[in-house]
């Protein structure tokens, strides 16, 4: 027995060892997980996630709840069913809660989260990533920034609980949307840990280690993370991801409590995938566009990877696909609890984390269009309209462009984005009496934001995938023009900003449960207050009618350019809301229970959408939500059963009017929306070792609170308009399901467990006018898990078997119909067949 406690810490002590290097090489780092011994958080490893006796603690006041007594929408998953799920990207883990749907289309980073009934349409505001019961950051979401962007799964995740709606509007961050909460595994009382090795056949290769061992009496540390490479399922002809992370965690168990202590160094670079051509016949009929295979290409390529941007603030700078959209960030955390005698406790829970967030890539403009037309044809959209016959268009690297050749432009981007946060949640709990305990709570979240942005950029390249830049230049009267750079950049005009934000939000709470007979209720109320302030550089044309950035009249690509002036426009948001829920909860028996909620709360604008751009006292209203929900709950060995109805109606939403090329113009319009719908999540075990599981949700939802129409520009470059009232809400099906079937066949030398998960996403479309749809689509999905003795797991799993063509946005710089003529329209379909196998030690 000693002999074999020394193999364990000794294995568990080369996994470290062999582990830094990698990490240290990939900068990153990777989750922990909550210890065994700590109450306040689930210990879900090896249970099912859909037992109603699992505890859930988030939207519990004190000490968690069991999932039967929960009266809120919750799904919990814990470290193998996170891995069965076959996450594409942190986000798409989300979609094993049902009314969730994840767009993991354009890559690893910078999805859209879609809740339905929650009218976003981008990004994820309605959406907070929680680590050990904290926010990773104080506002939801920012421009190029969405919250699972600071998260990656590995195996140092123990269980992840997923709220929708309810108490979230209370406590941790006040989200009135939804709430994954990620928890960290820690050491154990003897060593414990796994290696394993990962190949996809998209030339992925991934390590992930992990270790948990006993430093003292009480004392517990971990450690453990991943590094991968991967060209990627549209190789850009460059890494497509590339990093890793690293974590560890130190913890102390107490007669009456315990304490968690964490890091993290995240270092990961991921590419933000850009729509491709399509061809549209019908509102659900997508086909190829001739030589781009929908499933495997990008315009990403080597000759277009590395630029110099003279438009980014503070004197130009050198960008590079290759950093993508990922982060480089340090987190830094820790989570206590004690009970004190007479029934009182006492909850903190602390986060500080420090980086950056970068965003380069291409973002789509107008259609392609053949370089003919693109030269000389007036009313080409972004056309240059040069004397006939008057240009040269070359190939940067050289070599002459036909004029039949396909072309298009496509923006640039370079966003530099530094986030630092630092958020507390200090609880005092005392039962009052048998049955009933009080809670108070005080959250605090100081967080800031400071960005550099050069957006637009128009580069001129081939419409084919790895795309080749072009370069082009006429002679009018005898002078010669020079109409894009050397890089082949046609225009850098577009919105070029510096901007600091700096924010606090303060909430105080107050939450009473109190549990009589069969019942279990619940009141609870936050005022929050956010005290934010913005900063954006005012910007002027720089040497307007004198040759613009290099003061050149013949070089037309920077003529027209707007920068940075050296003033600065400020505006002070100061805001205060209250927030309510109530709810109660029935349970009929150990294994059937109701439950009914109501709640409001509010959304406050962040920097990007609503304080920038506004002047002090004139901002944007605040949103508002009702929302009210009823569900059921029902467990036995052959049936699961967790359905919930809910209607929730939204005043105080913003469209903000763009041009083409993205850049805000005119004066925010304010609506509202309303929605009905069922969310569900059941499984049927008719035999032993069979088990049948359905994730559905049903949704009815519309806009509302405008009878004018949306004032846009078209993808012609027309003025135009289009009324929303009645339209659906956008980006979100309103059926969408998820069917897996799976069998354990188990012999003596262990087991063999086959899956399939069908997935159909209904109808859904592009924007609120409802003009752009996007259609149906399903996937099929796979996974095969075999453990061989006590210490063995092989894995293998694909995504998209059919390879289904299905989208989930068009061009979102396009307002209205996005197809232009013979149906061409930019969108992002699904990557294609992705197969991966992994080989697993565990000890």
């Amino acid at each position: 027995m000693q002999q074999t406690t020394l193999i364990r810490y000794a294995l568990s002590v080369a996994i470290a060892a062999a582990l830094a290097p990698a990490l240290a090489y990939a900068q990153e780092t990777a989750p922990t997980e909550p210890t065994p011994a700590a109450p306040a958080e689930p210990a879900n490893s090896g249970q099912d996630a859909t037992t109603l006796d699992t505890i859930v603690v988030t939207g519990s006041a004190a000490g968690g709840v069991k999932k039967i007594e929960a009266s809120y929408n919750i799904v919990t998953a814990n470290a193998e069913q996170i891995k069965q799920a076959n996450p594409k990207s942190t986000a798409d883990l989300l979609k094993i809660s049902p009314g969730m749907w994840p767009e993991s289309t354009g890559g690893q980073t910078g999805a859209n989260i879609e809740i339905a009934g929650f009218p976003g349409g981008g990004d994820a505001p309605y959406f907070s990533t929680l680590l050990m019961g904290s926010p990773v950051y104080g506002m939801p979401t920012l421009s190029f920034f969405e919250t699972t962007t600071l998260m990656r799964l590995d195996d140092t995740i123990e269980s992840v609980e997923i709220l929708q709606g309810g108490p979230s509007v209370v406590f941790a961050d006040g989200q009135m949307g939804a709430t994954a909460n990620f928890f960290l595994k820690t050491g154990t009382e003897e060593p414990t840990g796994s290696v394993g090795l990962t190949y996809g056949d998209e030339g992925l290769y991934r390590l992930d280690a992990f270790t948990g061992f006993k430093i003292a009496e009480g004392w517990y540390g971990s450690v453990g993370g991943f590094w991968r490479t991967s060209d990627g399922v549209r190789s850009p002809e460059f890494k497509a991801d590339e990093g890793g992370q690293l974590t560890a965690t130190l913890a102390h168990d107490f007669d009456k409590g315990s304490m968690v202590l964490y890091a993290r160094y995240l270092n990961d670079k991921n590419q933000f995938i850009t729509p491709i051509p399509l061809i549209q016949t019908g509102e659900d009929s997508f086909s190829e566009y001739p030589g781009f295979d929908p499933l495997t290409d990008t315009y990403y390529s080597r000759a277009i990877q590395h630029v110099h941007l003279p438009t980014y603030p503070g004197g130009g700078t050198d960008a590079d696909l290759a950093d993508g959209r990922g982060a480089d960030m340090i987190f830094v955390g820790g989570n206590f609890d004690f009970s004190f005698d007479n029934g009182w406790s006492i909850s903190d829970k602390f986060l500080f984390n420090d980086g950056d967030v970068d965003t380069n890539a291409l973002f789509s403009g107008n259609n392609p269009a053949t370089l003919q037309d693109m030269l000389y044809t007036a009313g080409t959209p972004s056309g240059f309209s040069l004397p006939a016959g008057s240009a040269t268009a070359t190939y940067v690297g050289g070599g002459a462009v036909p004029l039949d050749q396909s072309v298009i432009q496509q923006g640039w981007w370079h966003i530099h984005k530094h986030l630092r946060s630092f958020n507390n949640d200090f609880r005092l709990s005392k039962e009052l009496f048998e049955g009933n305990t009080l809670t108070i709570g005080f959250y605090v979240n100081h967080y800031t934001m400071d960005d550099k942005w050069s957006l637009g950029n128009q580069m001129l390249m081939s419409n084919t995938p790895n795309a080749t830049p072009i370069t082009v230049s006429y002679v009018d009267g005898g002078q010669t023009y020079q109409r894009t750079d050397s890089q082949g950049f046609a225009d850098f005009g577009g919105f070029h900003i510096a901007q600091h934000g700096s924010a606090t939000n303060m909430a105080l709470y107050l939450s009473d449960s109190w549990r009589v007979g069969k019942w279990l209720l619940d009141l609870s109320g936050r005022l929050e207050n956010q005290d934010a302030t913005n900063n954006v550089c005012n910007r002027s044309a720089v040497n307007p009618g004198a040759g613009g950035l290099d003061g050149d009249p013949n070089t037309l690509y920077d003529n027209n350019v707007e920068m940075c002036n050296g003033t600065y426009a400020r505006t002070d948001y100061k805001k205060s809301h209250p927030a309510f829920t109530a709810g109660a909860n029935y349970s009929f028996n150990d294994h059937m229970s109701m439950y009914g909620r109501v709640n409001t709360g509010g959304h406050f604008l962040d920097f990007d959408n609503g304080i920038r751009g506004s002047t002090t006292g004139n901002t944007p209203p605040i949103q508002k939500i009702r929302n009210y929900e009823i569900g059921f709950k029902y467990q036995s060995d052959l049936l699961y059963a967790d359905i919930s109805a809910y209607r929730r109606v939204f005043s105080g939403l913003q469209y903000q009017p763009t041009d083409g090329a993205g850049t805000p113009v005119g004066t925010p319009l304010i609506y509202g929306s309303d929605s009905v719908g069922v969310n569900f999540i059941g499984a049927l075990t008719p035999i032993e070792n069979l088990r049948l599981q359905l994730v559905a949700n049903y949704l009815d939802g519309e806009y509302t609170d405008f009878n004018a129409c949306f004032p846009y520009t078209d993808i012609n470059d027309q003025p135009a308009c289009a009324p929303i009232e009645g339209q659906q809400l956008q980006r979100q099906p309103k059926v969408r399901f998820m069917f897996t079937p799976s069998y354990k066949f188990v012999f003596d030398w262990g087991d063999i467990m086959p899956y399939v998960t069908y997935t159909h996403v209904g109808d859904h479309t592009q924007d609120q006018s409802g003009l752009q749809q996007l259609g149906s689509y399903h996937t099929v999905d796979f996974g095969v898990t075999s453990n061989v003795g006590e210490n063995w797991q092989f894995n293998l799993r694909g995504t998209n078997m059919t390879n289904e063509l299905g989208l989930t946005e068009s061009n979102s710089r396009i307002f209205g119909s996005a197809a232009s003529a013979g149906g061409v329209l930019l969108a992002r379909p699904l990557e294609g067949r992705e197969v991966n196998f992994q080989a697993k030690y565990s000890w």
